[in-house]
């Protein structure tokens, strides 16, 4: 698959992450608690950089792999990630800012990106019979 259209899907999974975080907060916002509503919020905002986060570090150190040299510094950063968003999630819940299911549900963001990129791909698999990304 050419780098073009791996940015096209990690576009389009990351608009649909976007789209779906913002939909979340909003009927959270009108029929939830407000400790709701900020979870789903600071989930589908850490799922946004964690995915962005994710994309960069992980194709870096995959070109490092490639190329001989040990990854460590690119490997430290990929942990740093989960420590950053576990510290951030941790903290906000002993302020008690916002509901820790709500924020995990936040965080689930990305697998309903994947399942609208499923569709539309199966959609111009089957229905149109095209293999397009």
């Amino acid at each position: 698959m050419s780098d073009a259209a791996n940015n096209a899907i990690n576009l389009r999974i990351f608009r649909t992450m976007v789209i779906t975080t913002g939909l979340a907060v909003l009927v959270s916002a009108v029929i939830g608690p407000w400790r709701v509503t900020t979870g789903l919020l600071v989930g589908g905002l850490l799922a946004l950089f964690s995915h962005r986060w994710l994309k960069n570090s992980a194709a870096a150190a995959l070109e490092l792999s490639i190329g001989g040299a040990t990854p460590r510094l690119r490997l430290a950063q990929f942990m740093l990630r989960y420590l950053v968003i576990g510290a951030l999630v941790f903290s906000l819940y002993q302020l008690d800012v916002l509901s820790l299911p709500f924020t995990l549900w936040g965080m689930s963001t990305f697998v309903v990106a994947i399942f609208v990129e499923a569709v539309r791909e199966f959609y111009f698999a089957i229905i149109q019979r095209e293999e397009i990304s």
